[in-house]
């Protein structure tokens, strides 16, 4: 169906869109695009949800109002905080982490299937990232977000943040280098500027499209200031492919660089279970795995509700639910490392504490919890008609990020008792640390509501690369492939 807008007034706005005869294409080869779009129809279909001329669902309007609800909680929550101290949440002696620190890792692990769909997909030459690249790298930006707020809070003057870096200061202080949460505020800073400007440089040819069919004059002038003067040239165009290429170069380390050097938040210590070198590709394996069952996990209602079953298909789902399937088995096969290096290696303290994990400790409940969650569950997966069901598809990855939020919660709370029975203690979090963790729940839906709202959810530009050339496309070539 092709579309054809009627000409206006120098500088006002498009008039109503009228629509010729449809064309019958043949279906997409790869199954990545459904229906019968060409240049137009693709774009307005994606366009038309950022300038007002698709209704607001009313799930939007639900989905919203239940994360600016949860996000009042954190205010609230952090307001007390900074007000009382670090006290207010249920931290003690051994237990000296707590949530904020289980949160932490959760919201990073979450943030890194952005990055892989984006970067690495593309550096690959995998055309199904196109319909996903968008609202993952959104996804990342805000999960990072969230996980930032943890480290800082726990540190009980987060004022004093920039003691971290290697700045001046008045009394000569110097960061301790050794110590591997500094290296967190390196890594974790590093991964969000590089996401940043690698998702706000592929949305400027979307934010041109916004410009030149924006409805008003406000659309107009925000969205022509986001464009930075975007005209579509021939320059622009190939300084913009250079760009994107070498942005995407940068994050493909950042993927694996992130969540290794959180991980060596527990491997460097000389604390049994922890001091392991099975620790940084496991949590690398599993930051993939709880990352794509957030992927699966918003765009189950992306499709539902915006009607974007055309781009996001049947064939997007069920390579990110094998993808998600095959790191869970190497997530399981992680836990399987951690009890045979426990046995094999013959250290009474490894295996008494892996025996209080798993058995007899206070918390055995959560590390069985994960195994159901994390590795029961998403064998379901498996079952191609399983697979390709959405409402299973999206219990499985809400399975998946309970899971990984035990296996954090595993690894940090459950090292309470030593040997010396008279320093056993008991973790139990308060209300506080509950409202902050809802509230940073309410934080990412609130702004994945608005990001879905008035910025492209899909990038336009790359769908209609995507479309083969009879429609108008370029069969699915990669825009580096221009840049060499």
């Amino acid at each position: 169906m092709a579309t054809v807008i009627k000409p206006t007034t120098p500088g006002g706005p498009p008039a109503a869109k009228t629509y010729s005869a449809p064309t019958q294409f043949a279906p997409h080869p790869e199954g990545l695009i459904a229906g019968n779009h060409d240049l137009a129809t693709l774009g307005d279909k994606i366009a038309d949800v950022s300038i007002q001329v698709t209704p607001t669902p009313r799930a939007w309007w639900m989905f919203f109002l239940l994360g600016f609800t949860l996000l009042q909680g954190l205010v609230v929550g952090v307001g007390y905080l900074l007000y009382m101290g670090t006290g207010v949440w249920g931290i003690n002696q051994p237990v000296a982490w707590g949530l904020a620190i289980v949160n932490f890792v959760w919201w990073i692990g979450i943030g890194h299937a952005g990055t892989l769909i984006s970067a690495i997909l593309l550096l690959m030459h995998q055309k199904w990232r196109t319909s996903l690249n968008r609202f993952a790298e959104a996804m990342t930006i805000f999960a990072v977000m969230c996980a930032g707020m943890f480290p800082l809070l726990h540190m009980g003057r987060p004022w004093l943040f920039y003691w971290l870096y290697p700045v001046p200061v008045n009394f000569g202080a110097w960061p301790q280098f050794r110590s591997p949460l500094c290296w967190d505020v390196f890594a974790v800073t590093t991964y969000f500027t590089v996401s940043l400007v690698f998702w706000y440089i592929g949305l400027v040819p979307d934010f041109a499209v916004l410009r030149d069919v924006a409805r008003n004059r406000l659309q107009r002038t925000v969205y022509g200031m986001l464009s930075m003067g975007w005209r579509g040239s021939a320059i622009h165009w190939r300084r913009y492919e250079k760009l994107y290429l070498l942005l995407a170069g940068l994050g493909t380390p950042l993927v694996f660089s992130v969540h290794t050097i959180v991980s060596f938040d527990f491997a460097v210590s000389i604390v049994p279970l922890w001091h392991a070198t099975i620790f940084p590709p496991f949590f690398v394996a599993g930051a993939i795995f709880a990352g794509f069952a957030m992927v699966i996990w918003l765009a189950v209602p992306l499709r539902q509700f915006y009607g974007m079953k055309d781009f996001i298909t049947n064939k997007h789902m069920d390579l990110c639910a094998k993808v998600m399937l095959g790191t869970g088995l190497l997530v399981n096969y992680g836990y399987f490392c951690e009890l045979w290096m426990s046995w094999y290696s013959h250290s009474i303290y490894e295996w008494d504490t892996t025996l209080q994990r798993i058995w007899y400790g206070p918390y055995a409940w959560a590390y069985w919890m994960l195994i159901l969650t994390n590795g029961v569950i998403p064998q379901l997966l498996w079952v191609d008609k399983l697979r390709k069901n959405m409402v299973v598809l999206f219990f499985v990855a809400l399975s998946v990020h309970i899971g990984m939020w035990f296996e954090r919660y595993v690894i940090v709370i459950t090292l309470s008792r030593d040997h010396l029975p008279s320093s056993w203690g008991r973790y139990a979090p308060t209300e506080w640390d509950y409202m902050l963790f809802a509230g940073t729940i309410g934080l990412f839906i609130t702004l994945f509501s608005l990001f879905v709202r008035f910025v492209p959810m899909l990038s336009i530009t790359e769908m209609r690369e995507l479309l083969p050339t009879a429609q108008g496309g370029r069969d699915g070539h990669a825009v580096m492939e221009n840049a060499k």
